[in-house]
């Protein structure tokens, strides 16, 4: 047994050569962040503007416009260092563990905290953590690759040439015990990195989609500036202030808040999913939560509470559930099951025999183990070859018991009388394994088991709870138009009687065989019923998912395996298991369990949609706030006898309003009632849909009518041009208030937001008020702004302008909801 360095040495160590990790993007600083705002359009009109001001002799409008640059980098900063907060989180989260033996102990760590001389214990389908030499091995087998290019795993003995381990390398087969070398930098896969330069990301759909919408928004500004600098000058002849308006125009049109959101939304969704224990490790995820149609899902520990027990045995000597008192043949057939069980293992029924059969006293002996063969797709059992002291050999095999009878070769009577057994117990939901054995010399151990003649053992029955929150998730799978499909390699009774437990309807059970058979036609038709698949191998998963994606369905795929990856990969979102997931299930996989839980499932599915939901709502709302300033800003250019409702500087501050608005309080909304009670979203569905774009439209138009209004009414009843300024643009801030209260819910009143206490929302518009009064109060801001000062009775009109708005909006709301 290896003992490890001590924690002190580990710590020492760890001082000494740094974490092991290569080196990643450093987050960025203040400067960092200025220089990104500096890129950003707005940035740039808001110095033409300040210039601006300056050539025409208006140094104080220049120099406000100038001092609002640091507000706006400020803001900027600040959900920025949100998002990156956000970011580094996760990446704590998803750092790769490692177990070692470290003090005598075995535990797992993140793997960033090894050091050399650490004591690895790796399992198939570990990724290596770091640089290693073997010490022990057990049939193992290394993908190499990503180094070396070769596709054929590489076989690794210990005290050979061939007996170091490399960081970022996969065990494909077998265990070994290694002690590290090198780590972080010093490792071979640190000393290629260091020679190469960092990739970007790819882009996602919703990314794409928003940069053409962008780019259309942008020429539109271009084209409408260029056309008002003219209409203003051959109207009015200053070309200074047609320049100017004209910069105001393009500021107005211009939604570049949509960046922002986006990388807010993503960042904080991730987030709060990893809050619920699920790890996002691809953005598309978020985006496709909300359409996934079927979840196809592993039983044991995800559906069930993978706490196996052994809770029946079957001899030739009968059926027993009293484990404290087994008779002789039942011992027998619990220590053969042993001997074909792993010592230090993950797995729940090889635990399951070792914690009985060392209550029983007997996991005792001094057989050396020899050889194993390994699961494989052709004989699901697996089989263990031991030396005696007197040099004999005990061969020790279990599986399902369809293959313990082939190797057994029992005869029809013998499988019948079996069979009863196995009815007996799968009706129950136990899980169930064939053990048989074998005394040999060394002639006759055969190249593959089923090259030997085994002695049938008997039946071991497992029980594994179902997880109390499963049936209750699983209806609300229903309830949302999602199709739940159950994948296990149990038996199908076994499988069909968990499946009603956890509450799934099930009309049909497919076998592995049966699944073979089939052809893809055939299994798009009968996949279309709600049907459980038992006796599955891994490597069928692959070809459920692309037959239920021929079918059309947006899938969602658990799998924990190296064999899973493949079809983790090619599900529309791949869940691995955080727990008992390998480390290239991980890699694969679009997110991770980090529970192992069929409920976090559900819950991430619920978070998917109520995210998507709010950055359409947040990005409804940019364009609806866009109209009216647009609009405000073209009038004057178009009819000469108006004056510039809009200057640059009250434009910057609407923006105050709705960048924080649109990437804070809508991002930390409630989820809508209904969320988990509608059907899926259509993938095909575009994000910025026509009837979503008009509506926003719709809206904004409204809140520029009443603004208008408003604008006409104060002139009738004689105010200066200050005045009606400020009288208009408080209808403007007012009606933008009331606008996006509207907006935060599609089904819900206005006033949840403070039933709920979106404390985001809440502060963002006092916070607004308290300014807007503080402008028209103050003598001074009011001169900044171009306000005059016309008693605040006169302020009524944009008050009651604003709630008929509001009015209109709920109205349409509460009618919309009820079609």
């Amino acid at each position: 047994m290896q003992h490890g360095i001590s924690s002190e040495e580990a710590a020492a160590k760890l001082q000494q050569y740094g974490y092991n990790e290569l080196p990643s993007a450093k987050p960025r600083n203040f400067w960092g962040i200025a220089k990104e705002v500096m890129r950003e359009p707005m940035f740039l009109l808001l110095i033409g503007c300040g210039f601006l001001y300056m050539a025409i002799g208006d140094y104080r409008e220049g120099a406000v416009l100038m001092s609002t640059i640091l507000l706006i980098v400020g803001i900027t900063f600040y959900q920025y260092r949100k998002t990156e907060k956000a970011l580094n989180a996760l990446r704590q989260l998803s750092s790769p563990r490692a177990l070692v033996i470290r003090d005598g102990v075995e535990m797992r760590l993140a793997a960033r905290e090894l050091v050399p001389d650490d004591i690895l214990v790796l399992n198939e389908g570990d990724r290596i953590p770091a640089d290693a030499r073997l010490i022990e091995t057990m049939n193992l087998q290394v993908d190499e690759s990503m180094l070396t290019g070769e596709s054929m795993p590489v076989s690794k003995y210990p005290g050979s040439e061939n007996d170091l381990l490399f960081g970022g390398t996969l065990v494909v087969q077998g265990r070994c015990i290694a002690k590290t070398t090198e780590t972080g930098m010093r490792s071979k896969l640190g000393k290629i990195a260091a020679t190469l330069e960092g990739s970007g990301d790819g882009t996602t759909r919703l990314q794409r989609e928003m940069k053409v919408m962008i780019t259309r928004f942008a020429v539109a500004g271009i084209m409408v500036s260029a056309i008002v600098v003219v209409a203003y000058y051959l109207t009015r002849g200053d070309l200074l202030k047609s320049i100017l308006l004209g910069l105001a125009s393009s500021m107005a049109i211009l939604p570049e808040e949509f960046p922002v959101v986006l990388t807010v939304f993503l960042a904080l969704g991730a987030w709060r999913l990893s809050r619920t224990n699920v790890l996002t490790r691809k953005p598309t995820a978020i985006e496709t939560l909300g359409s996934a149609t079927v979840l196809c899902s592993d039983k044991t520990g995800t559906i069930t509470q993978n706490k196996m027990e052994v809770a029946a045995l079957s001899t030739k000597d009968g059926y027993s559930t009293d484990i404290s008192g087994l008779n002789i043949p039942a011992c027998n057939l619990l220590r053969i099951a042993w001997l074909a069980s792993q010592r230090e293992t993950i797995d729940p029924m090889d635990a399951a025999i070792n914690k009985l059969a060392g209550t029983l006293n007997l996991s005792e002996g001094n057989e050396k183990l020899v050889r194993e063969y390994a699961l494989s797709r052709e004989l699901m059992a697996v089989t263990r070859v031991y030396e005696n002291r007197d040099g004999g050999l005990i061969v020790a095999a279990k599986g399902a018991p369809e293959a313990i009878f082939q190797l057994c070769r029992l005869t029809k009577e013998e499988i019948a009388d079996q069979e009863k057994h196995l009815e007996k117990m799968a009706e129950a939901g136990l899980r169930l394994l064939g053990v048989a054995t074998l005394a040999a010399n060394v002639g006759d151990i055969a190249e593959t088991p089923a090259g030997m003649k085994f002695a049938f053992s008997g039946l071991l029955a497992f029980e594994d709870p179902i997880r109390p929150e499963v049936p209750q998730a699983i209806q609300s799978c229903r309830d949302a138009g999602l199709k739940v499909i159950m994948i296990t390699g149990d038996h199908p009774v076994t499988a069909r009687t968990i499946g009603l437990k956890a509450g799934m309807g099930v009309n049909v059970v497919i076998t592995g065989d049966e699944l073979s058979r089939l052809t893809d036609e055939q299994l798009s038709e009968r996949i279309r019923e709600n049907c459980i698949f038992a006796r599955i191998l891994p490597e069928y998963k692959l070809r459920i998912v692309k037959v239920l994606k021929l079918n059309g369905e947006v899938v969602a795929m658990t799998g924990d395996g190296v064999n899973d990856a493949p079809a983790l990969k090619a599900a529309d979102i791949g869940i691995a298991m955080g727990f008992k997931g390998t480390d290239v299930a991980r890699e694969a996989a679009s997110l991770v369990l980090l529970d192992d839980n069929f409920a976090s499932i559900v819950v991430a599915i619920r978070l998917g949609r109520r995210i998507f939901d709010n950055m359409q709502k947040a990005m409804s709302y940019i364009i609806a706030i866009h109209v009216p300033i647009a609009g405000l800003t073209l009038l004057p250019a178009f009819v000469p006898s108006l004056p510039i409702l809009l200057l640059p500087l009250h434009i910057v501050f609407m923006e105050l309003i709705v960048d924080p608005v649109c990437s804070v309080a809508f991002e930390s909304e409630q989820e809508e009632v209904n969320i988990m009670n509608r059907p899926p979203r259509a993938v095909d569905q575009k994000f910025f849909s026509v009837r979503r774009m008009l509506y926003s439209f719709f809206q904004g138009l409204l809140l520029l009518l009443v603004v208008l209004g408003v604008y006409f009414f104060s002139i009738r009843e004689g105010h200066s041009e200050g005045e009606i300024r400020a009288i208009a643009f408080s209808s403007l801030i007012v009606g933008n208030i009331f606008l996006i209260l509207s907006n935060l819910s599609n089904t819900r009143p206005f006033t949840s937001v403070f039933k709920e206490r979106n404390v985001a929302v809440i502060i963002i518009l006092l916070v607004a008020i308290l300014l807007l009064i503080a402008i028209i109060s103050v003598p001074q801001l009011r001169y900044l702004f171009s306000f005059s000062y016309p008693g605040y009775t006169h302020f009524a009109v944009s008050a009651l302008g604003a709630l008929g708005l509001l009015l209109v909006l709920e109205v349409i709301k509460y009618a919309r909801k009820e079609m």
